[in-house]
């Protein structure tokens, strides 16, 4: 019997499969019929599908909660629950077991403020080995949160018989919860007596009973939370005239079918006023005996909603002759529900299938399919066609099994199934089977479409009842689709939908009555390109018309190939890489559910018969901006005295700005009077400091983002309370009074007492420890504690233990103490002891373990998340208690010891206001109670780079030697690079004030220092500006240098001549440095006047004593001496400026020749003094040099060194190389010479000049005297203004800067000797900004220069030729010594 239930079964299945149920398309599935009713075995569909499917549930914390879930099968399926989209390990888990029926049980629902382990969506799949899983529908789990009231009732009042409403809002899910009470008594249930949707309290009809106390209470298990107390006050019937008012005005509803809706519409005035409904300005019958009622006080009642309820309701209230309107909106939405569920399908492998699946809801569900419990994801073989239907094209074995169409929306969501089984083909009969049909060939190509022809097989002889089955697939992929051709003895047949420009791989079979036979070999067809396609839509445009909603507008393509069939809108966020679409039908669309205030790009695809067609560009636009959907994060309080609180805080997480954050709102109040609540805004910084409070007062504080929309939602209260007393904070704290220590095995408890000077502030100790240094570990405890327990120490190991007292200036005094563990055989007392102070508990035995797992993300260039976790949390890493993290950072530089830190009380914390490309270093820490752990094990990141914000620094312009249209331009690297340099570029101009765009660029490439520029204009101002660059872009440009190139007759002449680099070189003034101080033996005044350590009388006797004798004496020797070495010295100028490029002199016979005393002084030069051990320091020095030629030798014991230095300087020199800034001034040879006295004020400026002359040196002519002393010999005529003057302090105290008459001809100065100057007349003075060559990290003021001529050419032969009957080196050398103990001499009388 049973036998024959499963044959008649078994026919019945595949009867109602060949008939009923969707077949497999074309020609396939003819050919599967006939496969099917030949099967030799026929598996059959295994009944497989949920009983009892999970439900929403709201539950309250500490409740039980039942998720109920149930299937049916031939073989007990085994049940899984899925939460959130991942599995549950319940084996472990020991608040949620499986029921034997399938069911999850939740026990004891954990939720709270950071931890919420058991809310969530629920999901529970069921499987069956071998035979497939199916999932169930999706159940939301929401637990009602912390009793919370958004609004108190507030005291009110209403006349006998009137109606009054007590407010008292709540959130949607503690709705249900919330009761009323009068008089703290339950209110007993009356019709006048109404709950309104938000939990306000309607009153209606009032009387001297209803006055009294109400509040509201929250049940949620346990003990009830009650609300503040508001008094309602009863009052006589009005006998005037009041004016008509809405006391609580209707709000819009969204409501399921079958739900009930409550529009409150409570009126108040004199006469009553009299309530009516209408809905879309049709009036509503509210007589009760419909869906609609209208309740006492004006309130609509809607039972049973339905789809068609949907609308605009308007509450209408007349009293004489006033009358108000209120409206509001029901929505009322619709869960998925099915209109077709797929259905079981039978196939063979190679076939092509589709399941069926329509669904309907308000708003328009979107459907998903899974197969086995997974999802499927659309490709070229698993298509969704028909909004809905699941195509499965070329079947493969493993397709088999369960597929699930689940539709969702806003409210619900629903899952219908079906069986998908692929059968094997039945076994060939016995029989002679068809060979291999031949020549099979490609005879009609097209883009989605080919035509194949063959010819019979040569072995069968009953041709004409042979059918054939095509097979074919992309090349390069496994999976085969079939088509069957459509009648017996055919030969040809037409597979369509393919891709254009595509390789695919075609064999044929045949079959006959025995079975298939043999296949041809493969032919492989490349598709023809798709050529007729629409072209891209024109004037595509997109504006926002919301903060989510996009609208997208477009033209016809001009170029169609044939009619449009439909658009394609694809549309993308800025920064995914996912892109979405919508099928359009006309000309614009309107895209809804963006994110508010993001960028979106948008573009366009026409499509028709033929397929898409050219996309359009992509339009970008942002959504418009609304108010902060997300709270400030990491809100903290710190008391700064007895009347101010400091708030910190960051910005709401990235994604909820929904606009640009304009400011912050801040609210406070005192703790103790919540109702009183005062605003305060402050600007976009992330700190404000709030003073003029009360002392000792504790106050709550919560923080608002804001943007041009409004206000956001605010964080949680967070409460501080102020100083009763106002402490010093200026400086550190004073050392702790005293220090205690007990070593136990492995750990050693340390106490101490504060500092005896209360008055300082102190937020904490600081205790650090290690084995023989204290400075190992550092451990940071409140200012309340007194003791603390170190643990994890090694045994019999002696610990060096400091104690340091802080507050926000810094660490105060340590106080150091040792103590050696005990070794592990010690027995003695070790769990508890008792330390000799009154305060000092016994310490908690369990350490806090730091944090782990750190790491730095980075985001931007000064912007760093750090991330960790916290081993002594669950596993779900919930935070249930007080703890909170320190976060502390620094540069990766040894020498920067300095951390700066923040609190955090989640597992992450965004570090701000970092410097760009730079590595830093995070460690984080965690602190319970009186507990904290020690610092984590650190990490690294480094913020990314930035644009230079710094120009390039000391620019400098020199002339190329021997090329006067060529320049070299110097500098240095930015102070702020930001990153790499990877070039500069060189703007250069005749006109300062030109636009940028119209100066000359001169790129450079690399981190090079130096660039020339050739092919420039002779004697002609040029302007020079440098800008850098790095991987993010260029930086500020450096101020204009001004460089003049020289006369083309100063290169001509002498092709070694100075002025040629120095004529133009910019420059900036030499000056002593804020180091410089005046050697022993005088000092002088600001004004240059001397005074001297001596007393009055005591230089009277002096002078009158020895002065005259010993200045005889002096004088007689110094003539006898300076007439020996004239000869010497003139050769030996010339000789140096024939070598250095120098300018001849030119005497005058009116100059007034300088006695000999001052032979060999006008080589002197001033230089920046440098600090010096020597007690005479360095007065003098050689100016910087550009080359080798600026290098004069001072005598002939330094002449090899300089002459090496010479050539080693210039084998290293190439045109587009030069020495960079420090390079040329490691090369300044310095020349000793010892004084008494030196000036207050000396200065070197080389600047170019709009004079004429190649190469001057000016001075100011405020520093223009009186002759003073004696000038240079009168031999040679003067070329212009001195390169540099000092202001003598006294006629003979510095033979290095003669005085210079008023109006008197100068004698022009070698660039070596720029001291020894005389004025020339008639040469103005130009100020101008020039580049610094002077010491690196000085400040000169600018000071007028211009620049003398070249000598003339026969006269430096003179000079070469004289140099040649010059003394020997060794007589030279000893009249050199000889000299400079004569300048001691004459210095110690005139100082004397």
């Amino acid at each position: 019997m049973a036998a024959r239930r499963a044959r008649r079964l078994l026919s019945s299945l595949c009867i109602a499969l060949l008939f009923a149920q969707p077949a497999p398309t074309g020609a396939a599935a003819r050919s599967g019929s006939r496969s099917l009713l030949t099967e030799s075995l026929v598996r059959t569909f295994t009944p497989f599908y949920f009983l009892v499917e999970p439900l929403d549930v709201l539950s309250v914390r500490g409740a039980s909660v039942i998720m109920n879930c149930s299937a049916q099968c031939e073989t007990p399926p085994r049940i899984e629950w899925k939460k959130d989209g991942s599995f549950l390990n319940l084996v472990s888990d020991d608040r949620r077991q499986l029921l034997p029926d399938g069911s999850l049980l939740i026990n004891s629902v954990v939720h709270s403020k950071h931890n919420k382990p058991d809310e969530g969506y629920y999901q529970c799949v069921a499987t069956v080995d071998s035979l497939g899983t199916i999932v169930s529908r999706t159940a939301k789990l929401t637990v009602a949160g912390l009793p919370r009231f958004t609004s108190q009732p507030e005291p009110t009042s209403a006349y006998r018989g009137g109606s009054a409403v007590l407010g008292c809002e709540v959130t949607a899910e503690l709705v249900p919860l919330l009761r009323w009470e009068r008089d703290r008594r339950a209110l007993p249930p009356e019709p006048r007596l109404l709950q309104l949707p938000g939990g306000a309290l309607l009153l209606t009809n009032a009387s001297d009973a209803d006055a009294g106390l109400y509040r509201c209470a929250l049940d949620t298990g346990g003990t009830p939370k009650y609300s503040d107390e508001a008094e309602l006050q009863v009052l006589p019937g009005a006998e005037e005239p009041q004016s008509l008012a809405l006391l609580k005005p209707p709000s819009s509803l969204s409501r399921l079918p079958g739900q009930s809706a409550l529009f409150p519409c409570v009126a108040a005035g004199f006469p009553p006023p009299l309530i009516r409904w209408t809905r879309d300005h049709e009036e509503l019958p509210t007589d009760g005996s419909g869906r609609f009622q209208l309740l006492p006080g004006g309130v609509l009642l809607i039972r049973d909603v339905v789809e068609a309820d949907a609308g605009t309701f308007t509450c209408i209230a007349e009293s004489g002759n006033d009358t108000l309107e209120a409206q509001a909106e029901l929505t009322v939405q619709v869960p998925p529900t099915f209109l077709k569920r797929p259905a079981n399908i039978y196939a063979h492998e190679s076939m092509d299938i589709v399941f069926e699946c329509e669904v309907t809801g308000k708003p328009t569900p979107t459907v998903k399919w899974v197969k086995n419990g997974d999802v499927v994801i659309p490709s070229d073989y698993f298509k969704i066609v028909k909004e809905h239907n699941l195509q499965v094209l070329g079947l493969v074995k493993s397709d088999e099994g369960f597929y699930q169409c689940i539709a969702e929306n806003d409210v619900g969501n629903a899952q219908a199934g079906a069986q998908l089984i692929i059968l094997d083909l039945a076994p060939a009969t016995a029989g002679p089977l068809p060979s291999a049909p031949r020549d099979v060939v490609a005879t009609l190509v097209s883009t989605r479409f080919i035509r194949l022809t063959w010819r019979p097989p040569a072995s069968d002889p009953q041709g004409d009842n042979l059918t054939y089955s095509i097979f074919y697939t992309k090349e390069g992929i496994n999976r085969e689709r079939v088509e069957n051709t459509s009648r017996p003895g055919e030969t040809q047949v037409m597979i369509q939908n393919l891709m254009p420009e595509t390789v695919y791989v075609f064999r044929v079979v045949a079959q006959n009555r025995h079975g298939p036979g043999e296949s041809s070999a493969p032919l492989k067809v490349a598709t023809q390109p798709e050529v007729q396609l629409p072209g891209p839509a024109p004037n595509i445009r997109a504006f926002s018309g919301s903060p989510t909603t996009v609208t997208v507008t477009w033209e016809t393509p001009l170029s169609g190939n044939g009619d449009i069939q439909n658009y394609k809108l694809y549309y993308m966020e800025k920064g995914q890489h996912t892109e979405q679409d919508v099928e359009v039908a006309g000309l614009a669309h309107t895209v809804t559910g963006l994110k508010k205030f993001t960028e979106y790009s948008f573009r366009v695809v026409a499509y028709n018969k033929h397929g898409p067609g050219v996309s359009t560009h992509d339009v970008v636009v942002r959504t418009l901006s609304d108010v902060p959907s997300a709270p400030p994060q990491n809100l903290t309080l710190e008391a700064r005295n007895s009347k101010s609180i400091l708030l910190q805080w960051q910005p709401p997480p990235a994604g909820t700005h929904s606009g640009q954050i304009t400011g912050y709102k801040i609210r406070y109040r005192k703790a103790s009077r919540k109702s009183d609540v005062t605003e305060s805004v402050a600007g976009t910084q992330l700190s404000q400091l709030i003073e003029g409070l009360e002392r000792g007062t504790e106050y709550s504080f919560r923080v608002a983002a804001m943007t041009i929309n409004g206000t956001g939602p605010a964080t949680d209260w967070v409460s501080a309370e102020t100083f009763e007393s106002d402490l010093d904070e200026s400086r550190v704290p004073e050392v702790p009074s005293s220090l205690h220590v007990r070593p136990l095995v492995t750990s050693i408890v340390v106490s101490w007492t504060p500092p005896e000077n209360q008055d300082v502030v102190v937020r904490g100790y600081a205790i650090g420890y290690g084995i023989g240094s204290p400075h190992a570990q550092t451990i940071k405890v409140d200012y309340k504690q007194r003791y603390y327990t170190i643990e994890n120490l090694d045994p019999s190991s002696h610990y060096v233990i400091t104690l340091k007292a802080f507050n926000n200036v810094g660490e105060g005094i340590p106080l150091y103490e040792s103590a050696v563990t005990r070794p592990h055989s010690d027995t003695s007392e070790v769990d508890l002891f008792v330390i000799n102070a009154p305060y000092t508990p016994v310490p908690d035995p369990s350490p806090m373990m730091p944090p782990v797992g750190v790491q730095a993300s980075i985001l931007s260039h000064d912007t760093i998340r750090i991330t960790w976790a916290d081993n002594s949390l669950p596993k779900n890493q919930k935070i249930t208690d007080a703890r909170f993290y320190t976060v502390r950072w620094k540069t990766n530089i040894p020498a920067n010891t300095k951390y700066k830190t923040a609190n955090a009380t989640t597992l992450s914390y965004l570090v701000t206001g970092l410097k760009p490309n730079t590595l830093y270093e995070f460690s984080v820490m965690v602190t319970k109670g009186r507990r904290s752990s020690t610092w984590s094990m650190t990490a690294h990141g480094t913020t990314f780079e930035l644009v230079p914000t710094s120009p390039p620094k000391d620019v400098t312009v020199v002339s190329k030697e021997g090329k006067p249209r060529t320049i070299i331009v110097n500098w240095q690297p930015p102070s702020e690079a930001n990153g790499k340099i990877t070039g500069y570029i060189i703007y250069y101009s005749t006109d300062v004030n030109a636009e940028i765009h119209d100066w000359v660029i001169e790129p450079v490439v690399g981190n090079r220092l130096t660039h020339q520029i050739q092919e420039l204009t002779l004697d002609t101002p040029y302007f020079f500006k440098i800008q850098a660059r790095n991987s993010k872009g260029m930086g500020p440009m450096s101020e204009a240098v001004q460089f003049r190139t020289p006369k083309a007759e100063s290169s001509d002449k002498m092709p070694n001549d100075q002025a040629s680099g120095s004529a133009g070189k910019g420059s900036r003034p030499l000056d002593l440095g804020p180091d410089y101080k005046p050697p022993l033996g005088g000092s002088n005044s600001p004004h240059g006047s001397p005074t001297s350590p001596l007393d009055s009388n005591m230089l009277l006797v002096i002078i009158v004593s020895v002065g005259v004798i010993t200045i005889v004496i002096v004088v007689i020797v110094a003539v006898f001496c300076t007439r020996r070495t004239t000869s010497h010295q003139k050769k030996k100028r010339a000789a140096c400026k024939s070598v250095n490029g120098s300018h001849k002199y030119k005497g005058n016979s009116k100059d007034v020749k300088p006695p000999d005393l001052w032979i060999h002084h006008e080589r002197l030069e001033l230089k920046p003094i440098d600090k010096s051990p020597d007690p005479n320091p360095i007065m003098t020095d050689t100016p910087i040099p550009r080359n080798s030629q600026d290098i004069t030798p001072v005598d002939n014991s330094m002449d090899s060194n300089i002459h090496q230095r010479r050539n080693s300087y210039r084998g290293h020199e190439s045109e587009d190389s030069m020495s960079t800034l420090a390079g040329r001034r490691g090369m300044r040879p310095k020349m000793m010479m010892p004084f008494d006295s030196q000036p207050p004020q000396q200065s070197v400026r080389n600047t170019p000049s709009t004079d004429t002359m190649p190469a001057a040196s000016a001075v100011p002519s405020a520093e223009l005297a009186e002759p003073e002393g004696p000038f240079l010999p009168a031999e040679e005529e003067p070329q212009g203004p001195p390169t540099a003057h000092v202001r003598p302090s006294h006629p003979l105290k510095s033979f290095a800067v003669p005085a210079v008459p008023a109006g008197g001809p100068f004698d022009p100065a070698l660039p070596s000797t720029p001291l020894l100057t005389q004025q020339a007349p008639g040469h103005p003075l130009h100020a101008v900004k020039t580049a610094s060559i002077g010491t690196l990290g000085r400040t000169r003021p600018p000071m007028p220069v211009v620049v003398p001529s070249a000598p003339e050419v026969q006269e430096t032969t003179r000079m070469l030729e004289d140099s040649e009957s010059s003394y020997e080196p060794d007589e030279l050398t000893k009249e050199m010594a000889h000299l400079e103990g004569l300048m001691k001499d004459l210095n110690a009388i005139t100082t004397a």
